[in-house]
């Protein structure tokens, strides 16, 4: 529907409005009693439009996030929102499809807001700081983000692919800028999306598993496996070197990439 001809405000139904006034009109013959009146939906109260749109792609973000978007239905929205299936129509007139791609775009720009760390820290320390926010992210929206990076969703199509390609690619902006990089060349670009690809690879299996790693290990070997990786790269890109030697000034033999090289040391005496 027409954001034009979108009320204000929920409204409630003219003809049940003229049904109550004729019950309670002067003069009107007793009529039986029809039963205990059924109770209104909980939760129940008009909204305005922007606040109520809100309010229900954030209930379907928690559906979508705690079981597949398959089995999400627009009852069960409407149900958890305190609101009627015609009402959530009226917000999303493409019915579960477009609810589940507002509900996908907002969880996206969450995520990527999880990027950002303050600038504190060797970078080793930012990007582990930078993956442990991404794994509280993937504990709270386990069920929907296993279905989503694994394409087999039945409400998957090109423009949620999109949203999640947009994802990815700000992973890869940021990684990037972290690191000081402002034009990466083609072998740099490939190990910051190779590393992606095994976040994303790791967090799957790490909810198949049941979560036994804790997050905290998963985030440090994952830091590691950076710079093991930018290592290989560094042999066969200038520019990659550059960017690892650079990295490697700013770490302390506290830090995960100093600890990481002292014990690669100790393995290979």
């Amino acid at each position: 529907m027409a954001a034009s001809s979108t009320p204000s405000t929920d409204q409630a139904s003219p003809t049940a409005d003229r049904s109550r006034a004729a019950d309670q009109a002067p003069g009107s013959p007793a009529r039986p009693a029809a039963g205990p009146e059924r109770p209104r939906r909980a939760g129940y109260r008009r909204l305005p439009v922007q606040q109520r749109r809100e309010q229900l792609i954030s209930v379907a973000l928690e559906l979508f996030g705690s079981r597949p978007p398959e089995a999400v239905t627009l009852d069960d929205v409407a149900e958890a929102a305190g609101a009627s299936r015609p009402l959530v129509y009226r917000y999303f007139a493409g019915g579960k499809q477009q609810l589940y791609e507002a509900a996908l775009r907002s969880a996206a720009e969450e995520l990527i807001g999880r990027f950002s760390v303050a600038g504190t820290g060797t970078p080793t320390e930012q990007l582990t700081q930078v993956l442990a926010r991404y794994f509280a992210f993937v504990a709270e929206h386990d069920a929907g983000y296993g279905a989503l990076l694994r394409g087999g969703s039945v409400v998957e199509t090109s423009r949620t692919s999109a949203i999640i390609d947009e994802v990815r690619r700000k992973a890869l902006r940021r990684t990037l800028r972290q690191f000081g990089v402002r034009t990466a060349g083609p072998r740099l670009t490939l190990l910051v999306r190779s590393w992606i690809s095994v976040v994303e690879a790791s967090a799957l299996s790490w909810l198949d598993e049941g979560r036994q790693i804790p997050p905290e290990a998963l985030c440090a070997w994952l830091v590691d496996q950076f710079v093991a990786m930018a290592g290989a790269a560094a042999v066969h890109d200038p520019q990659t070197a550059e960017v690892l030697h650079a990295l490697l000034a700013l770490e302390t033999a506290e830090s995960p990439a100093g600890v990481l090289l002292a014990r690669l040391r100790a393995v290979w005496g």
